[in-house]
């Protein structure tokens, strides 16, 4: 019964230690990755990002969606004749 208690207790000690060693890695992980992410931001405002003079419009959802229609009336239309 003895012996059973002190794997208990040895196998508690590995549990808290595990757990103790993943969550402060995960804390130190949080922490970099707010710090680079800031880093990153300051990095922006020093160097932005240059927008093309002549960057093309995107159609618009509605507009895409009206040439579908228009394609599957088309097909449909040449379909029956």
């Amino acid at each position: 019964m003895d012996i059973n208690l002190i794997a208990l207790e040895d196998g508690l000690i590995v549990l808290s230690v595990g757990f103790l060693t993943v969550f402060v890695f995960l804390g130190i992980l949080i922490f970099a990755m707010n710090v680079m992410g800031n880093f990153i931001k300051y990095l922006n405002k020093i160097f932005p990002a240059a927008v093309p003079a002549g960057a093309a419009v995107k159609k618009t959802s509605a507009s895409v969606d009206e040439e579908i229609a228009v394609a599957i009336a088309a097909a449909l239309l040449r379909q029956n004749h």
